[in-house]
């Protein structure tokens, strides 16, 4: 019988590898689509979409944002502690709370979607009407019936440690919901000549038909393999376990995830309530300037920065079920080692690609988008709010896993109450400098966060006793390999132009400036030792127990 290579057990940096890998693919998709989707939506549908997807992002984080997580943590708990028939209850308990969540979640956008859309857009005129937000809300809010039990099961496949079938799963979802997001939209605004408003609801099924389609794939990929999550790794007398207990342990588990995904989600209804209000009265920018600004902050240029969060995400998903095998069996320098390693590995990847797209966003934004006024500004910048996020939300999720739900809570509130004081202020701050008024809103956006990473930073040091010694020398010299690159392509502008007013010359640009800088930085880093120190000689730890 041939052996199904994506149903082998994988350690941390090998489930780190493939996670970060399916979840950068997926993203990669994301952006790839948004090319020929902002040529037939433009900045107003792309403005009406950001509406959407944010208020559906915020409500999938009350439905299933922290379940997953606490799926596979407490999967990994008890199999590890060889609680097979709580193991097996707890993903149907599981299963049933998606299911509840989701469909309440579902009634409470279809029954306040009006609500919602007055909160947006007030009084405002000259843009997308109220009825045209009310119409996108309750489209996307068809997918929240799905998206919550797809969740599940990921985070049952996750937590066994099988970590290619959840990533496979994402990258069909990607490709369904583009395949949808494309055709449909090109078909209903330019072949049965529908409104605006419907073109974007029909992009917005792909999120629901995505859902669907990845869902079925992993339940026939349980039931096909269903001998290997049976599998028994010791003998254990299993003590008693109600359904009350796991249902109060899922819970106890997941509100600190779901308030993680819930308070970033809060940053961008934060700025999709007062951005366009605050630009208009604050830096005297006409409705649709501050619209057509609110639609890159939301939809387009954050499309990139989901590139940056993918390596966070990926490296968090591998994490979480190896650090919680060494919390249960309490052994502390395991967990010291797994922590600094996940750090050293996030400043590795995600400060290159943060910096190499920030000097980028120029021909970045042209070939995706055309030419812009505030296009290439808002992307040169607001990648590095990805950055800090990114690092944030791994460090809170390390703090949640090992139970410290009050530090978490104090970082999250006091980065989102700070991004709420801030926003206007630095918006009308930045425009009395002479400088664009929208990098207060971007700025107000990197103090919350990297304040919220600073506080999960000293309580991680004081109280669990983590050692960054190493982090910290090899953070210098990752920002010394980082420069060097920065110095090599910035001497390459003189040989070959950065942008060209040729669209898709521009993918040989971006190609070849990415390639070079790769080169630099991966040269520099290897001379300075900081790849064997984080990966080891030869990457050994890549190989699979």
């Amino acid at each position: 019988m041939k052996k199904d290579r994506t149903m082998l057990k994988n350690s941390f940096m090998t489930g780190a590898f493939i996670t970060t890998l399916g979840i950068v693919i997926t993203k990669v998709l994301g952006i790839l689509y948004v090319i020929p989707f902002h040529s037939i939506i433009g900045d107003s549908g792309g403005a009406l979409y950001g509406y959407a997807y944010t208020i559906y992002l915020l409500f999938m984080s009350l439905s299933s944002a922290g379940i997953p997580l606490a799926i596979s943590k407490i999967i990994s708990e008890y199999q590890t502690l060889g609680y097979y028939n709580a193991k097996r209850r707890a993903f149907i308990i599981g299963k049933r709370i998606a299911l509840l969540l989701g469909f309440v979640c579902f009634l409470l956008l279809m029954l306040f979607a009006p609500l919602i859309a007055r909160s947006v857009l007030g009084d405002l005129t000259g843009g997308n009407t109220i009825d045209d937000v009310v119409f996108v809300i309750r489209v996307i809010s068809i997918a929240i019936l799905f998206v919550p039990v797809l969740s599940i099961y990921r985070g049952y496949f996750e937590g066994h440690r099988f970590m290619s079938p959840p990533s496979i799963s994402q990258v069909l979802e990607q490709l369904i919901r583009i395949l949808v997001i494309v055709l449909g939209s090109y078909l209903a605004l330019n072949v049965f000549k529908m409104s605006l408003s419907f073109t974007v609801g029909v992009a917005l099924l792909g999120a629901t038909l995505g859902a669907i389609f990845a869902l079925g794939y992993l339940i026939l990929k349980k039931r096909k393999n269903s001998k290997k999550f049976n599998e028994r790794i010791r003998t254990t007398n299993e003590p008693i376990i109600t359904n009350k207990q796991i249902f109060k342990k899922i819970v106890v588990y997941a509100l600190p995830f779901i308030m993680i995904d819930v308070f970033k989600a809060l940053y961008n209804y934060i700025d999709m309530t007062t951005v366009i209000e605050g630009l208009v009265s604050n830096a005297n920018f006409s409705v649709l300037d501050a619209e057509t600004i609110m639609s890159m902050l939301s939809t387009w240029a954050n499309k990139f920065n989901m590139i940056v969060l993918a390596v966070s995400t990926g490296v968090i998903v591998s994490l979480i079920p190896n650090l919680t095998q060494s919390v249960i069996k309490d052994d502390k320098k395991d967990i010291n080692k797994k922590i600094t390693q996940a750090l050293n590995i996030l400043l590795f990847l995600m400060i290159p690609m943060t910096v190499g797209i920030s000097f980028l966003a120029k021909p970045i934004w042209f070939l995706f988008y055309g030419e812009s006024l505030y296009g290439p500004s808002v992307l040169a910048y607001f990648i590095f709010a990805g950055l800090v996020m990114g690092l944030f939300t791994a460090t809170v999720s390390i703090v949640q896993v090992l139970k410290d739900y009050k530090t978490v809570f104090i970082s999250l509130i006091v980065g989102v109450l700070l991004k709420l004081f801030l926003n206007n202020n630095l918006v009308s701050a930045f425009y009395k400098m002479g400088l664009p008024a929208y990098y207060g809103v971007i700025t107000a956006s990197i103090i919350g966060y990297l304040v919220s990473f600073i506080i999960c930073l000293i309580v991680l040091h004081y109280k669990y006793e983590v050692n960054y010694e190493n982090v910290i020398k090899n953070f210098m010299d990752i920002i010394s390999g980082t420069m060097v690159m920065i110095l090599v392509l910035f001497l390459f502008k003189f040989i070959v132009p950065i942008v060209s007013m040729k669209r898709f010359v521009n993918i040989f640009i971006i190609i070849i400036y990415a390639i070079l800088g790769a080169l630099v930085y991966l040269l520099v880093t290897y001379k300075l030792g900081i790849i064997k120190s984080i990966f080891g000689d030869k990457f050994k730890t890549f190989k699979k127990k």
